[in-house]
């Protein structure tokens, strides 16, 4: 079995979701200010972590969860110094990619099951995100969330972090206690503007009246901008549509 990829200070998630399988441990990483509040220790292939007294509980399952990860219970294993440690294992879902200085967050209502396997978000073929995305400028390479972090500023994460088929198998609870999660990681990480992409999500978690573009309250220092779902199931959206959208934001983040 692989190690884990070394840690990367700086990034609130340093995890690539293709170099491990299902169940397999992996790496967190976490921001600058809280580098040194947590280790780690590989036991077979779970992760054990850490975290510092100071961190909170829900400092924690932010991470875990955003991380692409689940808790689980502790390995019947004879494990050295584990009291006070959280078990963890890679679940069924995409990681967030976000880190410090983001021009912006792009924020989906969660991934599908075939987005969590292949390891991007919006990857399945019919979905209008990516072309409208490359086409406003807003990235620059197709289906690619790393570069798009370390090379255009763009962050990704989502509203919900269960993988599904369809949107609508998600409750109104997952919606509303997503997006607080997703407020949390704006006032930590300050990203100039958070993009959320898909509007009823929107409405279900946060503002049941929200319309698409920017919205009248920010979060902290961050604009939020809400537009259409790209999936192909909405019709009635074009890919210019979207386009105009991303160019906004864009605009925005710039401006910012």
């Amino acid at each position: 079995m692989r190690a884990p990829p070394p840690l990367r200070k700086g990034i609130v998630i340093a995890f690539d979701p293709r170099v491990l399988d299902l169940g397999h441990h992996a790496a967190i990483g976490v921001p600058r200010a809280l580098a040194d509040a947590y280790d780690t220790h590989q036991v077979g292939d779970r992760l054990l972590v850490r975290f510092a007294a100071t961190m909170g509980a829900e400092q924690q399952r932010d991470l875990i969860e955003g991380g692409g990860f689940v808790g689980i219970d502790a390995p019947k294993i004879n494990t050295p110094g584990s009291a006070g440690h959280v078990w963890i294992e890679r679940a069924r879902t995409l990681p967030d990619r976000a880190g410090p200085q983001l021009r912006v967050l792009l924020c989906g209502l969660n991934p599908s099951l075939y987005a969590a396997d292949v390891g991007v978000g919006f990857a399945r073929p019919g979905n209008r995100f990516w072309p409208a995305a490359l086409t406003s400028g807003l990235l620059t390479v197709d289906r690619d969330p790393r570069h798009a972090l370390d090379a255009d500023g763009i962050g990704m994460t989502d509203l919900v972090k269960r993988a599904t088929a369809r949107a609508d198998e998600l409750s109104r609870n997952e919606y509303v206690t997503g997006a607080a999660r997703v407020a949390r990681l704006c006032h930590l990480l300050e990203p100039r503007v958070l993009c959320v992409v898909g509007l009823t999500g929107w409405r279900i978690g946060v503002d049941k009246h929200a319309a698409t573009g920017q919205q009248p309250e920010s979060i902290g220092r961050t604009l939020v901008y809400v537009m259409p779902n790209p999936s192909g199931l909405n019709a009635h959206v074009t890919v210019d549509d979207l386009t105009e959208h991303f160019r906004i934001v864009g605009a925005l983040a710039d401006e910012a």
